[in-house]
């Protein structure tokens, strides 16, 4: 088994939605899938540019403890991802990179504590477990989601077992 590099976006049941809304944000501007409506377990509907199982069929939350979906993002080209795309004979489209798929797992509740979801962003590859470490710009991005989510925190997580590196977090109440 591969690296599986992760940024966990630790948060309270309210704000998923306007997390996963804020998710999009780094999304290709053209889909080539249809969206994907996710209903949360409090019963809102979010429209997104994802897959769940590779395909668009809506999505219900409830009575789930995960929800597992396939993203692909887009991220700013600093150093880190210029060297992966130009490895990996990717494009550099307006100083960003669409680095190919990469999964959301959503954990209801995290860590067993009802008071939060984790949204587990994680890598598919190796390489791209590399890049997220190596990457300032893609780090920068999950923060600016966790903050603009009103998230209590987001984690780097190297999936081995020891302890998660804290990128950004408030006090939680």
């Amino acid at each position: 088994m591969g690296l599986t590099y992760s940024y966990d976006i630790y948060l309270r049941p309210e704000n998923v939605a306007r997390a996963l809304k804020e998710a999009t944000k780094p999304a290709p501007p053209e889909r080539r899938v249809p969206p994907l409506t996710v209903t949360l377990p409090g019963g809102e509907q979010v429209v997104l540019p994802f897959t769940c199982g590779f395909r668009s069929e809506p999505v219900d939350c409830a009575g789930r403890d995960r929800v597992s979906l396939e993203t692909s993002l887009v991220f700013p080209a600093d150093e880190a991802v210029r060297a992966y795309a130009e490895e990996g004979g990717l494009h550099v489209e307006d100083g960003r990179v669409q680095i190919g798929y990469g999964y959301l797992d959503m954990s209801f509740p995290a860590l067993g504590d009802p008071r939060y979801v984790c949204l587990d962003f994680w890598a598919a590859t190796s390489r791209m477990s590399r890049l997220f470490e190596d990457s300032a710009a893609i780090g920068k991005v999950f923060t600016d989601l966790a903050e603009a989510s009103g998230a209590v925190g987001c984690l780097f997580d190297k999936g081995d077992g020891g302890p998660e590196r804290v990128l950004w977090g408030t006090a939680p109440d």
